[in-house]
């Protein structure tokens, strides 16, 4: 079941990915609401990833858009807060808590201009937030895999961005950051703020978030919890990797055709 919004917050349009010549998304197609915590769930390598990617333009897709507030990417980047995978960063780089956190406050216009007293009062309002204003000072390198993926969403906080794209922020935290991350995101989502969150736990998702999008290369559902979260859209999601579109997709490597043919 997809169930389409007017005047979304996101909308995915018949979008394809593939990775040498092996489709990653298909067909992929679902808007979202604004102002909803909205996560998307699949088995690994459904691409869900991908999608984030693909929304934000980091990836080329073989067919399709996404618009956010009904524009291209370019031009809401503005709004627009990405919290990669933690592990696709490179920690080492040597910068401090604080100076990641005021990264979220370069904007296109100003990204020549300097640090002003309202963007610290700012960084350091989004450290208090997420517990980690007395690490300030700190080499992110020094840091937890909990207290780096604070520091990230802090760094959001920062920009106060209006849609929030996070890729597995609760991969490898403790349970009391995911528990305070989990409650600020329902602070965002009472402000009025839209958040897209990757995630693989069934039950935290389903206590937190009010819409899901279920992803296993093609979309499966889409829409409000009470209407699409069920045993069977789990079981469709969930019930074997190997579906016809992993076959099509050797297939289509194999005789080396046209992704779209």
């Amino acid at each position: 079941m997809i169930i389409q919004v007017e005047n979304p917050a996101l909308e995915v349009h018949d979008m394809t990915v593939s990775y040498d010549r092996r489709p990653v998304l298909w067909g992929v197609d679902f808007s979202i609401p604004k102002g909803h915590l909205t996560c998307v769930l699949g088995p690994n390598g459904s691409g869900k990833t991908t999608l984030i990617k693909a929304i934000m333009d980091l990836v080329p897709k073989n067919s399709g858009y996404a618009k956010i507030f009904d524009q291209d990417i370019d031009d809401v980047r503005d709004k627009v807060s990405y919290i990669p995978q933690r592990g696709s960063v490179d920690w080492d780089f040597p910068a401090s808590v604080m100076d990641v956190v005021l990264m979220g406050r370069y904007k296109k216009n100003n990204i020549f201009n300097r640090i002003s007293r309202t963007d610290r009062i700012n960084a350091e309002i989004a450290l208090e937030k997420v517990g980690m204003k007395a690490f300030a000072k700190r080499q992110i390198s020094q840091l937890s895999g909990g207290q780096q993926q604070r520091v990230f969403i802090a760094r959001a906080l920062a920009q106060e961005a209006e849609f929030y794209l996070m890729d597995e922020p609760f991969a490898g935290v403790d349970a009391a950051t995911e528990n305070a991350i989990l409650n600020l995101l329902k602070e965002m989502k009472d402000e009025g703020k839209t958040i897209l969150l990757i995630h693989h736990d069934i039950q935290t998702a389903y206590d937190y978030f009010d819409w899901f999008v279920f992803l296993n290369t093609r979309l499966i559902a889409s829409g409000p919890k009470e209407t699409v979260f069920s045993e069977k859209t789990l079981s469709d999601t969930y019930g074997g990797k190997l579906s016809l579109l992993t076959t099509v997709g050797e297939l289509l490597k194999e005789k080396k055709l046209p992704v779209r043919e």
